[in-house]
């Protein structure tokens, strides 16, 4: 996955701080986000964060897993 690439997310990945539904458990399952960026490296050093890849839904970002995604 490259930064711009269209992602859909194909695994059930409840998140509680999505800006409609504060405090409450929201699935993503289904949604279609844009890939802002894939983390790799940190001010030079390579890392192995364990949700690498960053993906906004508008003006709300979540972090995933790569298993998590499928191109849109």
């Amino acid at each position: 996955m490259q930064p711009g690439d269209q992602v859909k997310v194909c695994q059930s990945v409840v998140v509680y701080h999505h800006p409609q539904h504060r405090g409450e458990a929201f699935d993503l399952q289904g949604q279609q986000g844009e890939v802002v960026t894939v983390l790799d490296s940190w001010k030079g050093r390579v890392i192995s964060p364990t949700l690498p890849v960053v993906v906004a839904f508008g003006k709300f970002r979540a972090h995933f897993r790569a298993d998590e995604l499928e191109p849109a």
